[in-house]
């Protein structure tokens, strides 16, 4: 048995974060989707998504797969629901599939989804399901998706003891630290959610954080942050100065003042000294995001929406960034004043105009901030990179 997490008709609602990655390698917690469905069910995961991503994120075989809705988070109650998904079964809420378990050789299309096919059993689960079916919804489901995790991987286990240089408000069993985890002189607020510690990652001295808060296996809260949660930061990532409800998806950096709020970035981005961006318009009006799959402007029906940013992204020093700003993959962003609420992937510039970012000199970046975590730019990672870059994943 298996779980197959398809992208389920959402691919390009959650780009730029998509174009180098399916629906279900996302993480909006502590672990990525695909993650979580592994632990939950104790099954091989694998992935249904576009062809240019299938080398480096490939399916799954075995004699039942059940096909999961990969933006779903993977709550206890849909988990059981799934596993007593029968051949020819398909869980149903609202009109939406939000799972199959169809007869070998049979599988779904992306209609399906959203339009249940009339040839198979229809199961309706009554309990409630969480999509992060848009790019903001994993910093609006964040706190949510950290709970959820925190549960399953603190059950039963005793943390690694916190330092008594520390200071815990609220309480102090919701701070959980994994092997190797460091923490001194900090302030760990709980009372609106738990603190969770990755294996060898540090909360360096002066740090205040409020949960719900995830830091990914060695990744750093520098010197003084201030973090309000919910946050998630993932492997390997460099968090200071001011940020709020803000996901880094991993090996990102966002390491010196300035402020980051209601936002996503994905794989290693980096902003560089004093970057700031804006999560409130000036009218408290909704923010809008621009959306490749409307090729346009989207209405988030949010108040507070900051930056969704692609891999490879990098700002520089002193960068302002609009409000429901989006920037795509390799882009490379710097100067004075305000850079369009939409910087394509591959560009190179900001407010005073845009040029486009060679490829070989992106990857050559790539390689070269890759190494120094000691991580390999693969030769599907570049196929990846190139495909973005050719236009085969869609519009910049």
């Amino acid at each position: 048995m298996a779980i197959l997490l398809s992208d389920a008709g959402r691919h390009r609602h959650l780009l730029p974060l998509t174009f180098t990655r399916p629906v279900g390698a996302l993480r909006a917690g502590i672990l990525t989707q695909a993650e979580g469905w592994a632990r939950r069910t104790g099954m091989p995961v694998g992935y249904r998504t576009e062809a240019y991503l299938a080398e480096r994120f490939p399916g799954v075989a075995a004699n039942v797969v059940r096909e999961v809705d990969a933006a779903l988070l993977p709550t206890p109650g849909l988990v059981d629901a799934v596993l007593d998904l029968e051949p020819g079964r398909m869980l149903v809420k609202d009109g939406r599939v939000l799972a199959f378990c169809e007869p070998p050789g049979a599988e779904p299309s992306t209609l399906d989804w959203g339009a249940p096919p009339v040839f198979l059993e229809a199961v309706d689960f009554t309990g409630e399901v969480t999509a992060l079916a848009r790019p903001w919804h994993l910093f609006q489901h964040c706190g949510t998706a950290i709970a959820n995790d925190f549960a399953l991987l603190t059950e039963a286990r005793r943390s690694q003891p916190l330092s008594a240089t520390n200071t815990v408000v609220g309480d102090p069993t919701l701070v959980f630290l994994e092997e190797g985890a460091k923490a001194e002189a900090a302030v760990f607020n709980t009372t609106n959610g738990p603190i969770y510690l990755g294996k060898g990652s540090e909360v360096m001295e002066g740090c205040l954080v409020r949960g719900p808060l995830a830091l990914g296996e060695g990744a750093q809260l520098k010197l003084g942050a201030k973090i309000y949660g919910p946050c998630s930061f993932g492997p390997e990532c460099r968090v200071g100065g001011e940020v709020n409800n803000s996901v880094l998806l991993g090996y990102s950096n966002k390491g010196h003042d300035g402020f980051l709020g209601n936002s996503v970035l994905g794989e290693w981005c980096n902003l560089g000294a004093d970057t700031n961006t804006s999560n409130l318009k000036n009218t408290y009006g909704p923010v809008k995001v621009w959306s490749y799959a409307e090729v346009g402007l989207a209405d988030s029906g949010l108040t507070f929406c900051g930056m969704i940013m692609g891999d490879h992204a990098k700002a520089g020093i002193n960068t302002m960034f609009n409000t429901g700003t989006v920037v795509g993959v390799c882009a490379n962003v710097f100067g004075g004043d305000f850079p369009p609420k939409h910087v394509p992937g591959f560009s190179w510039g900001g407010a005073h105009g845009l040029a486009d970012h060679d490829l070989d000199k992106a990857l050559e970046t790539a390689r070269r901030v890759m190494a120094r975590r000691n991580v390999a730019l693969t030769a599907a990672d570049e196929a990846i990179l190139r495909t973005i870059h050719g236009g085969g994943a869609g519009p910049l």
